[in-house]
């Protein structure tokens, strides 16, 4: 069906409902304080959960875009979530950002690399569309960032503090790191400054070394020097943020972020662009081989052992809004038409199991035969993954991170 190909009038159309849906899915996240609550499976918030720097932060993106888009209400929304960013999700006394606060305020223990990042994303968006305290928002996350996550000598940041900024956990990991990039690749975009590519220059070529050694599955977990642990939480293999074993998802993400550096960063250089967009690619396919219909059923199972073996068969939403993302980069990029029949293959499978046409949005977790479920991702916590992935197919460079694309 056209609507699931890409480059047509329905497949446009198709995802401009979605991101639509999505927008208007999202209104009731903020609280009293701007911090953003967990949404539930009709888009109500979930009071009785902590309020996240994260999910704020991604809140805080989603709206900023849908205000350059002009989607009703967005700046308010984004206004929002940078007042809790700025407010009660701030550590006014050890500097940086809670992970989050509880339902009644009080603050949740540990300073994330994670969230850190987001919060860069999040203010390098706002201050595109010029929220109040978004510029001094990004000025201070970047400060921050610097202080205590990036470690110049590695090439790679730090994953968790405790909340006085006093003692380093021993773990480092590649998520934070993943997310480092996509954070560094905007603020490289929206200040003009060449720094923070290098920098997530810097960490990608290790997840290339690291995952082509590997036969192209990333190691997740790593000790203090930076050695892999790939048997981490072998006993809990569904963690939400450290899983055991191989996630297909990120694989899948990081081929994007790869190739959206190697356009950035070596435009004038094509022989290194190539090597970069290569081992995109290299994670793409090993990606979708061990991940997609990996037991029988449609669906990128959530984690694998080191052999490509589904461990956890569970299909988490935003794994298949990356491999949109992509398949269309990689189409794009390299014209290979595997890649444009994977993108209708994915888009399809969001339309038939993935899509919640009753109450909006999109289902967060199903099990290995496409039923919902919600041991790891209960409700529809956030936007992010899924708008991104309607808006990311067809932007107008995609050197460009995604933000500052909707302006060009």
């Amino acid at each position: 069906m056209k609507k699931y190909e890409i480059d047509t009038n329905e497949n446009k159309e198709f995802l401009k409902t979605l991101r639509n849906d999505l927008l208007s899915f999202g209104h009731r996240f903020p609280s009293e304080n701007g911090s953003a609550y967990y949404l539930g499976d009709d888009g109500s918030p979930w009071m009785d959960r902590p309020r996240e720097t994260w999910i704020t932060c991604r809140m805080a993106h989603v709206y900023s875009m849908g205000e350059i888009l002009g989607h009703k209400g967005s700046k308010q929304l984004a206004e929002d979530a940078i007042r809790g960013l700025l407010g009660e999700l701030h550590d006014e006394q050890n500097g940086g950002w809670y992970a989050g606060v509880t339902k009644d305020g009080d603050p949740l223990p540990d300073k994330m690399c994670y969230a850190h990042a987001f919060v860069i994303l999040a203010a390098s968006s706002a201050s595109l569309i010029h929220v109040g305290g978004a510029d001094e928002l990004l000025k201070q996350a970047i400060e921050v960032y610097d202080r205590y996550f990036w470690d110049e000598r590695e090439g790679m940041a730090a994953d968790t503090w405790n909340t006085e900024f006093t003692v380093l956990s021993d773990y480092r990991g590649i998520n934070s790191n993943m997310h480092s990039v996509e954070a560094h690749l905007a603020a490289a975009d929206v200040l003009k400054d060449e720094r923070y590519r290098i920098r997530a220059g810097r960490i990608i070529d290790h997840v290339i070394k690291w995952a082509g050694e590997n036969k192209w599955r990333i190691p997740e977990h790593f000790s203090k020097d930076w050695k892999p642990d790939l048997m981490l939480n072998r006993e809990r293999p569904a963690d939400p943020f450290k899983p055991f074993g191989a996630t297909p998802g990120h694989g899948i993400e990081w081929a994007r972020l790869i190739v959206q550096y190697a356009l950035s960063a070596h435009r004038d250089q094509k022989k290194i662009r190539e090597e970069y967009i290569e081992a995109a690619s290299n994670l793409y396919d090993r990606a979708i081989r061990d991940g997609w219909f990996a037991d029988g059923e449609p669906g990128i199972c959530y984690t694998t052992d080191w052999e490509g073996k589904p461990v956890v068969h569970d299909r988490m939403h935003w794994t298949l809004a990356e491999a949109i993302n992509s398949s269309a980069v990689l189409y794009r990029i390299l014209g290979t038409e595997r890649y444009a029949k994977d993108y209708a293959m994915f888009m399809q499978y969001l339309d038939e199991k993935v899509l919640d046409h009753e109450k909006g949005s999109w289902f967060h977790q199903l099990d290995q035969n496409n039923r919902l479920t919600g041991t790891v991702w209960p409700g529809k916590s956030d936007l992010y993954h899924a708008f991104q992935a309607t808006l990311i197919p067809y932007s107008k460079d995609q050197a460009v991170s995604v933000t500052p694309a909707l302006l060009l």
